[in-house]
């Protein structure tokens, strides 16, 4: 490691960003300059009167990082293993389980490229599952059986120091793992920007705490695989097969009635499954009195089914606000009066009470995911013709929520109102439903021709 007593250090610079301002830190070692950028005067200030401090000290400067032998970073000190564990344990408390179970899957396979060798004896799934399902959950690590723990201090003694991360080979090595399968197939593109996204995430805790300079992960576009966010207009039901449906769904023995009720409100008010099965009777409120009765759909909570060994509860679901929105804040989904009518009668028929589930699972809670997609594929096999159900049209129960948004937008309701509706952005509206949107051709053509005849006129 080459140092050197040659520094300078100059006067902090102000600069203005787009959207505010930075204070940046030049100085040269060897007469290779530096530049550091902070957000705040004050801490621009505090590290420039730190390299200040150490020239007047006489402490070496390393010439390649540019900082004082007493500032360098900790990395090769630091194993990844144990700076993993770390970094699960520090966002565990203020993240969702989802985003817990997202961020261990993507440890599990960085550490897993990371390691020198794979441990004798020890199928590689099991390593998986050791690393997945305990390392990097926290709240299950200490009570790991002695043959997960044996696995795992085998795994912690061969993963490299952080300073691995130095290494160009190796951050290459890690990406090209991270976007391919087990079989050697490519991985999905949202599950490669997820992967990413979590990586960024540790690269900058290693920053913070001193164990990195920089985040050694690349960014930009061109690095990224670009997924297809538009919707195949081949998935959307058309109203003649979603009332086959919908009504094969209501004549099952058992829980048909029930059922019914979720998959009709997923398709009359575009609601997402975990918001659905969090709905309370107190949550539908009658607009109108007599036939053909509005009511409104107050949406305050999701309850997606994670696993119970990721959630603060125990439970298969979290418990979370909606996404994007304060915690208390709620959204109004319009409930038109067929919905309304069934929805009530559920409620009167059952004998629900206001802080009773609307939908609940057949012996109480929540409505496993496992249930309801079992019984729209049985539906889908049973009512659709066999070229129609080999397709994509229906396949997933989400599908009825892109069916429900697509048919307000063909029918002139305003993007914003949709969006609004819907709980997302009119941009991702826009980005999601483009190829969708038919229909208004022949409206937009007309007024096109009413332009034209107008600017004739002004003409003449």
């Amino acid at each position: 490691m080459e140092t050197t007593f040659d520094v300078r250090v100059w006067q902090i610079e102000r600069g203005s960003g787009k959207l505010r301002e930075s204070y940046g830190v030049r100085w040269s070692v060897g007469g290779k300059r530096h530049r550091k950028t902070f957000q705040t005067f004050a801490l621009a200030d505090g590290f420039r009167a730190e390299l200040v401090t150490a020239t007047h000290a006489g402490e070496p400067f390393n010439m390649s990082t540019g900082l004082p032998e007493r500032h360098e970073p900790r990395a090769s000190s630091v194993g990844w293993y144990d700076f993993a564990v770390q970094f699960t344990d520090a966002q565990w408390p203020r993240v969702s389980a989802n985003h817990r179970k997202n961020t261990a899957r993507t440890l599990m396979i960085v550490t897993t490229a990371l390691m020198d060798r794979d441990p004798p004896g020890v199928p590689s799934r099991r390593v998986r599952t050791a690393l997945s399902d305990w390392a990097f959950n926290t709240n299950r690590r200490d009570d790991a059986p002695e043959d997960v723990a044996a696995v795992l201090g085998w795994v912690r003694r061969h993963t490299p120091a952080m300073d691995a991360w130095t290494d160009p080979l190796i951050v290459q090595d890690v990406l090209l793992v991270l976007g391919t399968l087990l079989d050697g197939r490519r991985a999905a593109a949202s599950s490669v920007k997820r992967h990413r996204r979590v990586l960024h995430l540790v690269m900058r805790y290693a920053i913070v705490r001193g164990i990195l300079l920089s985040d050694p992960v690349p960014e930009g576009r061109n690095l990224v695989p670009q997924s297809a966010g538009a919707i195949d207009r081949r998935r959307l039901l058309n109203e003649r097969q979603a009332a086959q449906l919908l009504d094969w769904i209501r004549a099952r023995p058992r829980s048909g009635q029930r059922l019914h009720a979720f998959f009709a409100t997923l398709y009359f008010t575009g609601l997402r499954p975990e918001k659905a099965v969090a709905l309370r009777v107190s949550d539908l409120v009658v607009l109108t009195s007599g036939e053909g009765q509005w009511a409104d759909i107050v949406v305050h909570a999701a309850e997606p089914e994670i696993g119970r060994t990721w959630t603060d509860s125990g439970t298969r679901h979290d418990q979370r606000r909606l996404k994007g929105r304060a915690e208390g804040e709620t959204r109004i989904v319009p409930c038109p009066p067929s919905l309304s009518a069934l929805l009530r009668a559920r409620i009167q028929e059952a004998s629900l009470l206001p802080d009773d589930r609307i939908v609940p699972g057949e012996h109480g809670g929540v409505l496993a995911g496992s249930v309801y997609r079992r019984v729209w594929d049985l539906a889908r096999r049973a009512v659709l013709p066999p070229h129609v159900c080999a397709s994509p049209t229906g396949r997933r129960v989400y599908d009825l929520r892109h069916t429900r948004l697509t048919m307000w937008l063909n029918n002139g309701i305003p993007p914003a109102q949709v969006a609004e509706w819907a709980g997302t952005s009119v941009a991702m509206l826009f980005a999601t439903y483009a190829q969708c949107i038919s229909g208004q051709e022949q409206d937009l053509r007309q007024r096109l021709d009413e332009m034209q005849d107008a600017s004739a006129t002004l003409v003449a």
